[in-house]
């Protein structure tokens, strides 16, 4: 298991670049979807790359509350699958099953959001496959 990034919700993407470049982190990477309506902008400390904030910017939301501006703390897995099923095993929900093979959530006791990521991609597999959704991720 590798540690990948932590993501937070932004209002303003400009304001909150420059409040985190204060602090020292830089853009490393930008993902923009238009589609979807939203910005990634992924930020480091130089020399530090592997431990990641992620600033989610929804281009239509006009501010949080309720700590919804915490989004996620991400893994990468080995196997998306084996990790679901010994989770599952222990009583762990699987709130976002990993349908396609790559992404799946689970929450932590205190409710954090997890976010599990295979290291490049399975095959869509039963159980998974058509297994919903369940609560909120």
């Amino acid at each position: 298991m590798k540690y990948l990034h932590t993501m937070v919700r932004v209002s303003d993407v400009e304001e909150s670049l420059g409040f985190y470049n204060l602090l020292g982190l830089r853009e490393i990477r930008r993902h923009d979807n238009e589609k979807g309506r939203f910005t990634l902008v992924y930020l480091a400390a130089p020399g530090n790359q592997d431990a990641q904030l992620e600033l989610t910017w929804n281009w239509d939301e006009k501010g949080y509350d309720g700590g919804r501006n915490f989004g996620h703390i991400a893994y990468r897995v080995d196997n998306i699958y084996e990790t679901c099923q010994r989770l599952m095993d222990a009583g762990v929900t699987i709130n976002r099953p990993p349908r396609d093979g790559h992404m799946a959530f689970v929450r932590s006791p205190d409710g954090i959001s997890i976010e599990l990521l295979q290291e490049g991609c399975l095959e869509a597999a039963e159980p998974w496959a058509s297994m919903p959704n369940t609560g909120t991720w």
